[in-house]
């Protein structure tokens, strides 16, 4: 039987709205209901049936947030969400799949050493193409982050950056926190960490910094965040 148009038109706009909803989630969680209808220019009722669905669908978590600035009500904390295992596996491809499995006999038949010269020979390809980019930016480690970070949001990271610490100070834990919202190669990355690790080295080429990989979506965290310190005089 063929659904009316009059319904199916309504379904489909529905389903690009949740679609949309799970993508800005990988891309800023955690994030609250309020940040996401203002991100996506919808009502909060709106993003909160969204969640809803896909809180039950087990494609994102709910956590309470614990900044000062999200709180509602009687300082009862807002709600903030992120991606859940399920939620990061519904945006990964068959391909990663396969790509496991190709690693895997990589590694079987020629060895460990091969599985890593492949993850630093794919990561040195997006460094090639990176690496004008960054040097466009000059030499403010600031501002070489953020061509990074729109490298790799075009390359589907979902990438940010956001700063931490006292500006100015000359403390080793002032600089700025990147991260990556999706990795295209999750799912590989949890069995061989080589490539994260050849990311990580290649973040620190780009950068000119030596950069710390402070947690990563293969371990299980909700976001892929490598730490850079910046350089006296970087501001951001």
């Amino acid at each position: 039987m063929n659904i009316p148009a009059s319904t199916a038109v309504p379904v489909v706009l529905e389903s690009r709205t949740r679609d949309r909803v799970l993508q800005a989630i990988s891309e800023h969680g955690p994030v609250t209901a309020t940040a996401l209808a203002d991100e996506l220019g919808l009502t909060v009722p709106a993003v909160r049936r969204h969640l809803e669905n896909l809180t039950e669908s087990g494609l994102i978590d709910e956590r309470e947030s614990t900044s000062s600035s999200s709180t509602r009500g009687r300082g009862r904390p807002a709600r903030s969400y992120v991606l859940s295992e399920g939620g990061h596996l519904a945006l990964e491809s068959d391909y990663d799949h396969l790509a496991t499995e190709t690693l895997r006999f990589l590694a079987a038949e020629v060895g460990p050493e091969a599985v890593r010269r492949f993850a630093e020979s794919r990561v040195g390809a997006l460094e090639v193409r990176y690496a004008a980019e960054l040097a466009a930016a000059g030499s403010d480690t600031a501002a070489r982050v953020d061509a990074l970070v729109a490298a790799l949001t075009r390359d589907g990271f979902a990438a940010s950056a956001r700063p931490v610490g006292e500006p100015g100070s000359q403390s080793p834990l002032t600089g700025i926190q990147l991260c990556q919202g999706h990795c295209p190669v999750q799912h590989a990355a949890r069995e061989f960490p080589q490539f994260c690790d050849a990311e990580t080295d290649a973040f620190s080429r780009l950068l000119g910094v030596h950069v710390q990989r402070l947690a990563t979506l293969a371990h299980g965290d909700h976001v892929c965040t490598t730490f850079v310190p910046t350089k006296e005089g970087s501001s951001r």
